[in-house]
């Protein structure tokens, strides 16, 4: 008789959702571990930009998932999706419920299904299709990839690129890429919640986050970390808040103006992840606000399991 998978219960949404506190909340009550899913918090020394969890959280409950390299060494999805897998198999095994929390799309995708071999991410191919216009991406997918082209609404930029950005590393569509590998790794059964907020109620939650990091030393984090000599060249260190505190460091900006570019960075970044999180069929969304609710909700999932 096989033995049934381990039960996860993902906890994903847009920055900004609280999904940190909330997720701290549901463990201390479950006694469960946590698995971040999220692609800069991987990063060791990148703490107050990323929104990590603190030392005190991470002494109180168990973390996988954070601190794997420093910024100037390579990180992916399917190296992530590894440690990650181990880590939540570990947990169960010891009897241990375990959340994914996180709002890294294709990390989270990568714990669940697995990713399409040869096609995880590449940057400068990223930043190829990502320099183009929507019409010209929208173009190049409806001549390549019909199929996908039909699925893919015309203004989702996000899975526009993708698909464009699979195409060229797997050297054939999506489409037929994802029909060949159905995305059926599964070594676990997940249960897929989603925080969601209104948008004008996000958009403040985002401007006042930003004024906590700043509060909470993110300029000195970010000195620090060209001070060990980490270059502004770096990917990491062009990631939203970190790209806009070097350019205020260089003197290029003041901090008002690197406050105001980092609130707008982060919206238009929580936008494209409410877009990811919108294609995963399974995933139920949640009111981020109904706090109560939502930790009643994740604990009922992680009980059945």
């Amino acid at each position: 008789m096989m033995r049934p998978r381990p039960r996860v219960v993902a906890l994903v949404g847009p920055t900004g959702t609280g999904k940190t506190e909330l997720s701290c909340t549901v463990a201390r009550r479950s006694g469960a571990e946590i698995v971040s899913a999220d692609s800069m918090q991987v990063y060791r020394g990148m703490d107050v930009g990323t929104a990590k969890p603190s030392s005190a959280l991470r002494a109180e409950i168990p973390h996988h998932g954070l601190d794997l390299v420093a910024p100037d060494e390579p990180m992916s999805a399917g190296r992530w999706a590894e440690i990650a897998r181990a880590a939540a198999l570990d947990a169960s095994a010891r009897g241990r419920p375990v959340l994914l929390v996180g709002g890294t799309g294709l990390y989270a995708r990568a714990f669940a299904g697995g990713l399409i071999p040869g096609a995880e991410s590449a940057p400068e191919v990223r930043a190829a299709l990502e320099a183009r216009s929507d019409a010209e991406l929208r173009a190049e997918l409806e001549r390549i990839d019909p199929q996908s082209a039909a699925r893919i609404p015309p203004r989702d930029r996000v899975r526009t690129v993708r698909a464009l950005e699979v195409a060229q590393l797997a050297a054939r569509p999506i489409s037929e890429a994802q029909a060949r590998h159905r995305f059926a790794d599964r070594p676990f059964e997940v249960r897929w919640l989603g925080l969601g907020l209104e948008r004008e109620g996000l958009s403040q939650r985002l401007r006042e986050r930003v004024a906590r990091m700043f509060a909470a030393g993110w300029v000195e984090e970010v000195r620090a970390l060209r001070a060990a000599g980490y270059s502004s060249t770096l990917r990491p260190m062009r990631a939203i808040g970190y790209r806009e505190i070097g350019a205020l460091l260089d003197g290029e900006i003041d901090e008002d103006q690197a406050r105001e570019r980092i609130w707008v960075a982060t919206r238009r970044y929580a936008k494209r992840q409410r877009t990811w999180f919108r294609a995963e069929r399974e995933l139920e969304w949640l009111d981020a606000d109904a706090r109560e609710a939502v930790v009643e909700r994740a604990l009922a999932e992680l009980s059945r399991r």
